[in-house]
């Protein structure tokens, strides 16, 4: 049989514009608190959505699966619509079971919840005993599909509400209405035998769904706090404009990006049938925890004391938010899942994402080469050099250049391989997961195929395509770091050469041929940064004094002087006084692609650790088995998990022909300080053993974590500290005021 085409991305946003459009009209915000609270009023939005076929998803994988359901549940929480649509939509898609169209059912999972306080029911002689809690819309509901046990196993057993020997309690939670607890006594009902791992599948889809829709409820009191704040003025300025307002938006943006990448991931992979959907799941549900809360928090922060008032909207989102993401075990039992995929018997890794057939394919390409190219004595004379001197290998870029890969994603009149950003991110992972050294020029060369002149593209590239060149970046200076229109290196033009002064500090790759060299050629210019230029300039230039530092991380980097260095005018690259330009498109796609570089680099320090962890002891016990290592091990598996789906949303992006100024941004922010995290919380695991430097007698994975958190504050600050790229968020992404 052919499988039914699922949903399209189009089909998808046209099914969320639909319900919310629909929600606006028949669900209004400012009626939505009062009628949650009339069951009547409920019943009739039940009845509505089911109109829509809202209550058919699941039921046919051509209409809907489980993104669908995601949508829907996400809409409801943005609307602050108690409808529990996803119930039968899970009952649908899980256990195959189609309700009567006019029935309203609701879910209770017992005994398989994962809750403790959510009681438990049996089945015996068909009727059902039991007690049970946090029920949604029981008041309203017509039917309740309950997990039982039975003397033969598990069942799903189907009661009609109305049937003697039911008793619904109100159960208010946190000052809201919706939760019920649901007494049965020897209640008659039909039952379809199951599984536990059935039942363990639909709890994880119960849970993914209400994650969706706190998520919804995150996401519209976010929207609402953006607005007010770009509204609101406080000691005569708008707060949108305070940096501490735009940098807690900001925030909340790149946690808000995490949960719904994540969560859209995860249900993917469940309709595409992938083995590891119920990992994904986890890593979306841990992450959801962890982070809505904290949305909440801040939202409300944001709003001040307008927004503690039960007569605004953002209560009712910060009580979904906390209802939702607690239930069916919430972070808890998540993070067990992950503990015991990454902890368990099995050594298992982190799972790999879909690059497509193109994009898997070159993978396993990239490895075979490297098996062959970057294995035994030439790896290992490699890793006998000091940190510093293994940044870069001049024998293995010619290597690598003879391959062509070094310009995979170059367009083919320029000898590159034009491979779309998927290939690249395989070829990233490979080479960071090989511990390959770094090859090639990307940034400038993607500046020369832009801006350059033919007769610079005809020079220039074919050595960075061999891997005979490496460029450095002269951007900064003593007084304009991240502020780069600030710069005061100036080139003043002399007949046909340029006269360069100044001095450019920080520099890591001072060492390559050439140094992309960013200069003030107006200093007169307003504003200040359209008086920049660009000029490519040999490092053997006379004029040039380097002076080198070593870096906290074992590295080094140096400050470059240029006193009078001349170059010819045909080195600059761009129009005169148009670097800024070039500078900005260049930091965009390199932020796109160093965010998933950065997330690649902890997921393969992620997967030595939990290598090593399986295989040591703590106190005499498998280390493993210790419950704070599974719990900060799991919640470093659903981080990594959120700067993954990150990395591969900008590369979507960037294969669409757009420029993820934004997104690549908090890419960038967010794998930078998750580099951060995973060095502290492992030397939390490993303890003072996991200080040990490279070379130390007993250091751990070759002292590699440790050196590895030293490294990461480099990541953090270059490319634009992440304080700007906030900034950058704050003010372009979500229009806050300057």
């Amino acid at each position: 049989m052919t499988q039914q085409p699922l949903p399209s991305d189009e089909e998808r946003a046209m099914l969320r514009d639909s319900v919310r459009g629909f929600l606006a009209r028949h669900w209004p915000a400012a009626t939505a608190v009062a009628w949650a609270r009339e069951p009547g009023r409920v019943q009739a939005a039940w009845q509505q959505l089911a109109g829509q076929g809202l209550t058919a998803l699941g039921s046919d994988p051509g209409e809907g699966g489980l993104r669908e359901i995601l949508i829907v549940a996400e809409e409801l929480g943005r609307a602050a619509c108690p409808v529990p649509v996803h119930h039968v939509a899970l009952l649908n898609l899980a256990a195959r079971h189609a309700p009567e169209a006019d029935s309203r059912v609701v879910l209770a999972l017992g005994a398989f919840d994962a809750d403790p306080g959510a009681g438990s029911a049996t089945f015996a002689d068909g009727r059902v005993d039991g007690e049970l809690a946090f029920i949604e819309c029981a008041g309203s509901a017509t039917h309740l599909a309950v997990a039982v046990t039975t003397p033969d196993g598990p069942a799903l057993a189907w009661i009609d509400m109305a049937a003697p020997g039911v008793r619904i309690e109100a159960a208010p939670a946190m000052g809201t209405e919706g939760l019920y607890r649901v007494g049965l006594s020897a209640v008659a009902a039909t039952a379809v035998g199951t599984s536990e791992a059935a039942l363990q599948d639909l709890r994880t889809l119960a849970q993914l769904a209400l994650c969706a829709r706190a998520t919804g409820a995150a996401g519209r009191a976010f929207e609402m706090a953006v607005a007010y704040a770009g509204e609101r003025k406080q000691f005569g300025r708008f707060i949108g404009s305070f940096q501490a307002i735009q940098h807690k938006l900001a925030d909340n943006q790149i946690a808000l990006m995490g949960a719904r990448l994540t969560q859209a991931n995860a249900a993917r992979q469940h309709d595409i049938g992938a083995a590891d959907w119920r990992v994904f799941a986890a890593a979306a549900c841990s992450l959801a925890g962890s982070t809505l809360r904290q949305v909440a928090l801040e939202t409300q922060h944001t709003f001040g004391a307008i927004g503690y008032s039960e007569e605004h909207e953002a209560p009712r989102h910060f009580k979904r938010v906390h209802l939702d993401v607690l239930r069916h075990g919430g972070v808890r039992r998540a993070n067990e899942e992950l503990a015991d995929h990454f902890l368990g018997d099995e050594p298992k890794a982190l799972p790999r994402y879909d690059l497509g057939p193109q994009g898997n394919a070159f993978r396993e390409e990239v490895r075979a080469w490297l098996q062959a190219n970057w294995l035994g004595e030439r790896k290992a004379a490699h890793e006998r050099l000091d940190f510093a001197q293994r940044e870069y290998d001049r024998d293995f870029a010619r290597a690598l250049g003879q391959t062509g890969w070094i310009g995979l994603g170059w367009p083919k009149r320029f000898g590159g391989q034009a491979r779309g950003a998927f290939e690249q991110l395989a070829f990233i992972e490979e080479m960071e997961r090989a511990e390959a050294p770094r090859a090639g020029a990307p940034v400038q060369a993607a500046m020369l195929q832009v801006h350059g002149t033919p007769a610079q593209q005809d020079r220039y590239l074919p050595e960075i395509l061999r891997g005979e060149a490496i460029y450095g970046m002269g951007y900064s200076e003593p007084d304009a770091g991240s502020d780069l229109a600030s710069m005061r290196t100036r080139a003043v033009r002399d007949g046909d050469h340029y006269v360069i002064d100044g001095q450019k500090i920080w520099t890591t790759t001072y060492w390559g041929e050439y140094m992309l060299l960013a200069t003030r050629t107006d200093p007169d210019a307003s504003p200040p940064h359209a008086g920049l230029s660009l000029f490519i300039v040999p490092m053997d230039t006379p004029g040039i004094t380097v002076k080198t530092s070593t870096t906290m991380y074992g590295g080094s980097f140096a400050n470059v002087f240029y006193d009078n260095v001349r170059v010819p005018a045909e080195a600059m690259v761009g129009e005169l006084n148009g670097g800024w330009k070039v500078l900005v498109g260049a930091l965009a796609t390199e932020r796109g692609f160093i965010g998933g570089g950065i997330v690649l680099k902890v997921a393969h320090a992620f997967e030595l650790l939990c290598e090593h962890i399986r295989h040591a002891d703590l106190n005499g016990q498998p280390m493993r088995r210790d419950a704070l290592v599974r719990e900060r091990i799991a919640g470093l598996a659903a981080q990594i998990e959120a700067g993954r789906q990150m990395m591969m949303h900008c590369a979507e992006r960037v294969d669409a022909g757009e420029t993820p100024l934004h997104d690549a941004a908090a890419s960038k922010v967010y794998s930078g300080e998750l580099m951060e995290r995973f060095g502290e919380t492992a030397l939390d695991i490993l303890g003072m053993q996991g200080t040990l430097s490279e070379g130390s007698p007993g250091a751990l994975l070759r002292g590699r974590i440790e050196q590895n958190l030293r490294h990461s504050l480099m990541w953090v600050i270059s490319i634009g500290t992440n304080e700007i790229q906030r900034t950058l968020i704050a003010q372009r992404g979500l229009g806050l005021p300057r």
